[in-house]
């Protein structure tokens, strides 16, 4: 029972509750269809000979993320998502929410309503494996190299528009892209003076309240702006509350060849802790148990410990510098600055001296080795450092030549606060202390040729050196060094006016993160990415398919397992793969009506996969890759007739899963559909007030159970049967909520 209480925590995505047969077909036949009828369209649309695949005026703020996105002209597979589609549903869910129905992508939420913890996964690779850039500064932890959306709450608010690069993506700053990469820009300066007041409220007492201004362009050249805002939710989950707030602050220095920004942003977010999941039981008598804070008093009745708590606190600075020099050259540089600090309270019942490095005391004659107590284990860090870009553009050449340096320093400590017995203990004692540092170098150039009216030639060429040093217990003693080369290249065919196809290889390297130093001495992953694609572009209508294959090696896959602080393992497994094919359409059946569907086929492999079970090592041969469905499909239909007032509806489907590498089908996540119901409607004035947006959202209206989280663990029992051992599987899972709602309202002045 020890080792599941320590494992049974924060975990990773799937769902638990079978569909029936009829209902899997039923989606299967759905899917299908709709492939056959986005081709059949497309056989129609061609018959308009317009030109679409022009790309769009890039305006000023765009510049500052222009070297590490890319446009339909490069031979790389992405989606868009801007401001105006984000709006309807941007109601105070954190930014992965608002991602779920972009393609090939799953999202979870720990509390089980989109707000606090949430997480997300491309093409079945998990956060840490999605390298995230705000305006071009690295936002991946850099120890973890996970993404905490929960420390920048209400940040869609201030998101301009992002972009999501499926596979290795092109070079940019921080980790290597082993899923994906998702670039960020934030909101562009204002010419035109506003404030804004926005508040939305809904299921589970869930309020979000935020404030936004600009001073619009003063003397034509400065411009202030800012957002403050405060969410807060008691979460789906018992107790999974979340107390929430932000802040984005913005000045701008704008001339016809200069673009100077500074931004402060970042948040300080408390929510009670529900990492722990449940079991199969649990979920069916009772789906919001959460056993975090769990005691038992002395007159043996259960409690909950009411402050059982992640605390944490980020601040991020940015300065960003971009100079037109002439016609053909142009500069971005930028320095940035993040701070962190916090921890996370937990109540341990009848804890062992030994796990604080204390000695046994005597009270009353006897001899006292365990304790109640109350810790808290604290992360102190520092992120800093500066990225550069050129760029050039002339006679068909475009030319990047960009990098970056960053650094990050660590401190991992942990304090009793409290204790029924302490022992030989003194106030802010530290049971543990250790430190870690992480250097980054990257130097990349980018070129894309245009070789005929048709054919253009992309190449990327990236070199990247990191160092790590850590001292904790937990990863041991640890001075690793690595040295990446990371080539690109690709080929896009203009076939006419409406049709574009693109053909790319790319070579990506990652270093393991903190966790993965845990079960040993891990390698560093290799994966090379080939992508080929075909764009069609019409005034109404828009199609994206591609096939990729990802082959990896040492890929560092998720086993199912959690360590004692919550955080998913990972092991080197060989040879692996993914292999897959994304389809994505944008339809305007009619003035009124539009149609967004997207569907992922894809086949996730281990192969020859070695696992020791019942004291044996087995060859299980190729095994399915944990946490990888081989289907999701989304689907967006929008009514609007006029530009006053829409209506959406919106599904996710998301096939069967695997939590872990080895086929059981203890590990069984089984699909899930979820539908949501969107709308918004904007009243006009002429007056003070400009105008007043009302929204609505009601997620999963067939009031579905559906289960996002989960994990899978084993270990060996050689205690039942003595003298032979036992592999012991186990499971939790981390349910959602049935229907719930938000309705908000902006005023905007």
């Amino acid at each position: 029972m020890k080792l599941y209480s320590i494992i049974q925590k924060r975990a990773i995505s799937g769902s638990l509750r079978p569909t029936q047969d009829n209902h899997r077909n039923y989606i299967k036949k759905v899917c299908v269809a709709m492939a056959i009828f986005s081709f059949a369209l497309t056989a129609n649309a061609q018959e308009e000979p317009i030109d679409s695949l022009e790309g769009e005026k890039v305006v000023l703020d765009e510049v500052l993320v222009q070297a590490v996105r890319v446009t339909k002209d490069f031979p790389i597979t992405f989606s868009d998502l801007d401001k105006v589609e984000l709006a309807p549903r941007n109601l105070g869910q954190d930014v992965p929410i608002l991602m779920n129905f972009m393609p090939a992508v799953v999202t979870t939420s720990d509390a089980g309503a989109g707000v606090g913890y949430t997480s997300i996964r491309v093409r079945g690779s998990d956060a840490t494996r999605v390298n995230v850039t705000i305006n071009g500064i690295p936002y991946n932890d850099a120890e973890s190299h996970g993404s905490f959306w929960v420390n920048m709450p209400d940040f869609a608010s201030s998101t301009q528009s992002l972009q999501l690069q499926r596979g290795v993506g092109t070079s940019t700053n921080g980790a290597g892209a082993f899923g994906a990469s998702l670039n960020m820009l934030t909101d562009a300066f204002s010419e035109e003076a506003y404030a804004q007041i926005s508040s939305s409220v809904g299921s589970f007492s869930t309020l979000r309240n935020n404030v936004k201004f600009s001073t619009g362009l003063l003397n034509e050249h400065f411009e202030f702006s800012g957002r403050l805002s405060r969410v807060t939710s008691d979460g789906y989950v018992d107790r999974a509350s979340s107390e929430l707030d932000g802040y984005f602050l913005q000045g701008v220095y704008n001339d016809d060849n200069t673009l100077v920004k500074a931004l402060l942003f970042g948040g300080h977010e408390i929510t009670y802790q529900a990492w722990n999941g449940i079991t199969a039981g649990q979920l069916r008598d009772n789906r919001t148990y959460n056993s975090a804070g769990e005691y038992t008093d002395n007159n043996g009745n259960t409690q909950y410990y009411d402050n059982e708590v992640d605390n944490y606190k980020q601040d991020h600075s940015q300065l960003h510098w971009y100079e037109t020099w002439n016609s053909a050259w142009n500069t971005h540089l930028a320095v940035h600055y993040t701070r962190g600090r916090g921890f996370f309270e937990q109540f341990k019942e009848d804890d062992d001296f030994s796990t604080y490095g204390l000695e046994p005391i005597t009270v009353n004659g006897n001899l006292v080795e365990t304790t109640d107590l109350i810790r808290r284990r604290w992360l102190d860090n520092d992120f800093y450092g500066a990225i550069f870009s050129a760029t050039y553009k002339n006679d068909g050449l475009e030319l990047i030549l960009g990098g970056g340096y960053n650094e990050y320093k660590g401190d991992h400590f942990g304090e009793i606060i409290w204790a029924e017995y302490a022992g030989n203990t003194e106030i802010r004692d530290r049971y543990y202390d250790d430190t870690s540092t992480k250097t980054d170098l990257n130097f990349y150039t980018k070129a894309n040729y245009q070789l005929t009216d048709q054919w253009s030639l992309f190449g990327d060429l990236q070199y990247r050196g990191v160092t790590y040093e850590a001292n904790g217990e937990d990863t041991g003693l640890v001075d690793d060094s690595f040295n990446f080369f990371n080539p690109k290249a690709g080929l896009t065919f203009d076939l006419n006016r409406n049709n574009n196809f693109y053909f790319s290889y790319a070579r990506a390297n990652r270093e393991p993160n903190r966790n993965d130093y845990e079960s040993g001495s891990p390698k560093p992953e290799k994966l090379n990415d080939f992508e080929l694609g075909w764009r069609y572009v019409s005034p109404s209508f828009q199609l994206n398919t591609n096939v990729y294959y990802m082959r990896y090696k040492d890929q560092l896959v998720l086993t199912g397992e959690l360590n004692d602080v919550g955080a998913p393992l990972r092991s080197n497994v060989g040879d692996s793969y993914r292999l897959g094919l994304e389809i994505d359409a944008n339809v305007s059946i009619s003035n009124s009506f539009k149609w967004r569907p997207n569907i992922a086929l894809s086949d996730n492999r281990n192969l020859d996969y070695f696992f020791e079970r019942d004291g044996e090592l087995q060859d299980l041969g190729n095994t399915n890759i944990a946490y990888s469905p081989k289907l999701i499909a989304g689907n967006i239909i929008t009514y609007s007739p006029n530009q006053d007032f829409q209506v959406s509806l919106l599904s996710k489907f998301v096939g069967k899963q695997y939590m872990g590498n080895i086929d059981s089908d203890n590990s069984v996540l089984d699909s899930y559909t979820q539908t949501d119901f969107n709308v918004q409607y904007t009243i006009n004035t002429n007056s003070f007030v400009k105008s007043i947006v009302l929204s609505g959202l009601v997620n999963n209206i067939f009031d579905a159970d559906i289960v996002s989280n989960g994990y899978f663990y084993t270990f060996d029992d050689d205690y039942s049967n003595p003298g032979t051992i036992t592999t012991i599987e186990g499971a939790g899972y981390y349910p959602q909520a049935g229907i719930n709602f938000l309705v908000g309202a902006t005023v905007n002045f």
